[in-house]
């Protein structure tokens, strides 16, 4: 590309980077990284709140003034759809909006949107006390959905569900909260997501 790249980061507490300085967050990662390789990329432009539903997200969206579009979008969403034990299939069709929309905004370019699959939070010490076999079926599924429509709308789609699940024999992958992650494990999120834009670039 001939001019900086823009980038979009949707999402909710994990885009952000909740419990971490907000350089340390996979977005802010993401472009340092891309810098490093001599490659022009404006700093990205986040959308994202701790604590937001898929919907809430869909909504923030539609009240934000956004430009008519950017070169790369992530979209990490539905967590707090499984912590809520909202439907699945409430999701699926916010999800599916979502996706259709970063496409949209991607200037029609499906390939140039990056889907993150949900982290399992039931691995960290923050749900010890809950039930992590069932926290980690619920997210397969939502998960489901997510790889589900990044398929069919030929977009990209990043697994980083596995790695959270090692959580236990690797302490330093968690934030100070027990159960956010740290900036450590966001770097492996943002080599996932550098890599896929430099592959595009």
């Amino acid at each position: 590309m001939n001019h900086s790249i823009s980038y979009l980061a949707l999402g909710d507490s994990y885009t952000i980077g909740e419990s971490v300085p907000l350089h340390e967050s996979f977005p802010y990662l993401t472009t340092q990284m891309i810098r490093k390789q001599k490659i022009a990329i404006h700093a990205p432009e986040i959308i994202a709140k701790t604590g937001w539903t898929s919907s809430e997200l869909a909504e923030q969206i539609l009240k934000t003034e956004l430009n008519t579009h950017y070169d790369f979008i992530s979209l990490l969403i539905g967590v707090n759809n499984q912590y809520r034990h909202l439907s699945l299939n409430d999701f699926r069709s916010d999800f599916e909006y979502l996706l259709k929309k970063s496409i949209h905004l991607a200037n029609g370019k499906p390939q140039n949107v990056i889907v993150l699959s949900i982290p399992d939070w039931g691995c960290t010490p923050f749900a010890k006390e809950k039930n992590p076999g069932s926290i980690a079926v619920e997210i397969d599924s939502f998960n489901h959905v997510c790889a589900q429509f990044a398929a069919d709308y030929h977009t990209q789609y990043i697994d980083i569900t596995t790695a959270t699940r090692a959580v236990s024999v690797h302490p330093s992958a968690l934030a100070a909260d027990q159960l956010h992650y740290s900036g450590e494990t966001h770097l492996l999120w943002a080599n996932k997501v550098a890599n896929k834009i430099m592959e595009l670039c």
